[in-house]
């Protein structure tokens, strides 16, 4: 099994720093939002995608139908530029500034650097910030005064899946791996993990994670956001190594995890991430157990209707269990393999981890 690191994007200050900056943090989004104030005249709503695309069933997927869906309500057209590698960033979110875009959505991670430098250059244009704060000189405070970010906890919903998968695994062992190694996705994988200890500890079990070590910060990385050989191959060694649960995180190189259960011929579970992967991509809804949700649809949606009444609030948001920002699919065709003993410790779970009673952590936590 191929194991790689990376030192870590977010050393110990630069993670205080993010606690500070959502000391403050705004409210869930809510769907539909609760204004009706005026539309602002030729308010254009535009976005940016990573390199993986409108169409990966996932976070980018999600982003671009909560664009749509605002863009409607308000009745105004919408622009969306697809980038197909990290050297687009750059001259897409010139080409909406040139084309009179007022907001500007970019989504994932990778866009932070292009998205600070093109909403410096514009003060006048405002922008959203998909899973990445803009932080870049990691002082706690976004570093450009017109953009707003919009990230998710999702280590407390990664956390359920990981006590999830514990619960049903028959092997004791889960597997995850990673597109790459950045903070938005080992915070998932640390979730999981810590989700994986806390059934053995309150079982006295012994289920292993395989492909991650929350202590080392090691695991499997693939080097890709897309679905491929690498990717593949990374799965299949999870799966030779026995987990009979897997977790990848990395948009669609879940693509190549399913392939790799197929070809196994195994009973393995197969957990989505950011989308209810069931419903995004029915070709590998018999192998769900379930999705790592975030509220990336609703969180552009309300900013969208925001901004086109001219009402754009800066104010961070961070997705968690209680403002219902991150949380868990349904089992869908897994329903029946899930004791109902186990969803019921699930929901008192959720409600744990909300009121404190268990901590879980991560970079946007402590």
């Amino acid at each position: 099994m191929r194991i790689t690191s990376r030192k870590p994007a977010l050393s110990g200050l630069a993670a205080l720093g993010v606690v500070a900056l959502f000391a403050g943090c705004a409210p869930a989004p809510e769907e539909g939002g609760d204004t009706k104030a005026p539309v602002v005249s030729d308010f254009l709503p535009c976005m940016v995608s990573d390199a993986g695309g409108f169409d990966d069933k996932s976070f980018n997927q999600l982003g671009y139908e909560g664009l749509v869906k605002a863009a409607d309500e308000l009745g105004v057209k919408e622009k969306h530029v697809e980038s197909a590698t990290a050297t687009d960033f750059k001259p897409n979110l010139t080409s909406l500034v040139d084309q009179g875009c007022n907001l500007i959505i970019t989504v994932g991670f990778a866009l932070a650097e292009a998205t600070a430098e093109s909403a410096k250059a514009n003060p006048d244009i405002n922008y959203v910030s998909i899973d990445d704060t803009i932080d870049l000189d990691f002082d706690g405070k976004t570093d450009v005064p017109n953009v707003k970010p919009i990230v998710f906890d999702t280590a407390q919903a990664a956390f359920l899946a990981g006590y999830l998968s514990a619960g049903v695994s028959e092997t004791g062992k889960v597997g995850t791996y990673g597109g790459m190694q950045f903070p938005t996705v080992t915070i998932f994988m640390d979730g999981l993990a810590q989700g994986v200890a806390h059934y053995n500890k309150e079982k006295g079990a012994k289920v292993e994670i395989v492909g991650w070590n929350t202590e080392t910060q090691k695991g499997v990385f693939s080097g890709t956001f897309s679905a491929g050989t690498q990717p593949l191959t990374d799965a299949q060694n999870l799966i030779d190594a026995g987990v009979d649960v897997l977790l990848p995180v990395g948009g669609p190189i879940y693509q190549s995890a399913a392939a790799a259960i197929r070809d196994s011929g195994k009973e393995i579970a197969l957990i989505g991430v950011d989308a209810d992967v069931f419903v995004t991509d029915p070709s590998v809804a018999d192998l769900l157990l379930t999705s790592v949700l975030k509220g990336i649809d609703v969180g552009v949606e309300e900013a969208v209707l925001k901004a086109g009444r001219d009402e754009f609030d800066v104010t961070p948001f961070v997705g968690t269990l209680e403002n219902d920002g991150v949380g868990l699919a349904e089992f869908h065709d897994w329903a029946d393999k899930v004791p109902a003993e186990l969803q019921d410790e699930l929901d008192k779970l959720r409600e744990d981890i909300i009121s404190g009673d268990v901590k879980v952590t991560s970079y946007l936590a402590g």
